[in-house]
């Protein structure tokens, strides 16, 4: 897909806080209030170039090809995990970043760095994908016949993380790159980065549900018109990955 262009609905924008309420206070005030001072910029700031935050997935590992869940669980990338890495580098070719930041696990690393941007990318340990504790390493078709109920974005993992505790991570990673003067591009693992989304739409983890995402795929985040309206630009382009 290319283009996509999603603004959350007024009643999301205005009940953006209500998603937050069983976040930290401390947490939920500071970035309550950093997003105040993102939203109150002159009108000369505000005609300029809105900022986009590309959100790149790493490339395959064995546990992608056979559907397991991987969390904190350091796989390597498979050979063609390796190849699409180095598409997805040639898709970006010629964008600059302020920033660059990537997951520390290898799998996101590693795609950091075929991609080209290894020597200036910061390791952010927020980036790091769900933990899914009991659960790590099995398909969902397993963890359903144990819990035939189970859903992710609202149970979280047993011996893991919950959605809260996944959600103030992506809240963290949210506040740290609204403060970046620029375009800023981030590696990270599929879960963690729907959660970010829906955190960046004011909607909280439970809306990363929505947004289904492929290996080695770009998507950007950014506004629609001015800094108080988060809008989704791109999700899951993946024209540059080999079958």
């Amino acid at each position: 897909m290319h283009g996509i262009l999603i603004a959350p609905s007024s009643f999301q924008r205005r009940n953006c806080g209500t998603n937050m309420t069983s976040f930290d206070p401390a947490l939920r005030t500071e970035f309550n209030h950093q997003a105040t001072l993102d939203w109150q910029l002159d009108s000369a700031s505000v005609s300029k170039k809105l900022p986009v935050v590309y959100l790149a997935r790493h490339g395959n590992t064995a546990w992608t090809h056979t559907g397991q869940h991987t969390g904190l669980t350091d796989l390597p990338l498979t050979p063609d995990g390796e190849r699409n890495a180095v598409r997805l580098g040639e898709r970006l070719k010629g964008m600059a970043f302020a920033k660059v930041f990537t997951s520390p696990l290898q799998r996101a690393a590693r795609t950091c760095e075929l991609a080209g941007f290894g020597a200036v990318a910061e390791t952010d340990r927020d980036l790091v994908e769900w933990n899914y504790g009991n659960y790590e390493g099995l398909t969902s078709a397993q963890i359903l016949q144990q819990r035939p109920d189970w859903d992710l974005f609202r149970d979280g993992c047993p011996g893991g993380e919950s959605p809260q505790q996944i959600g103030e991570r992506a809240y963290r990673v949210v506040q740290r790159i609204r403060s970046v003067p620029g375009d800023v591009l981030l590696f990270s693992s599929g879960h963690f980065i729907r959660v970010l989304t829906g955190c960046w739409l004011g909607v909280g983890p439970a809306g990363g549900r929505f947004f289904l995402l492929s290996p080695a795929s770009l998507s950007a985040l950014s506004y629609e018109h001015d800094l108080s309206r988060a809008a989704v630009r791109l999700w899951d382009d993946d024209r540059h990955v080999g079958t």
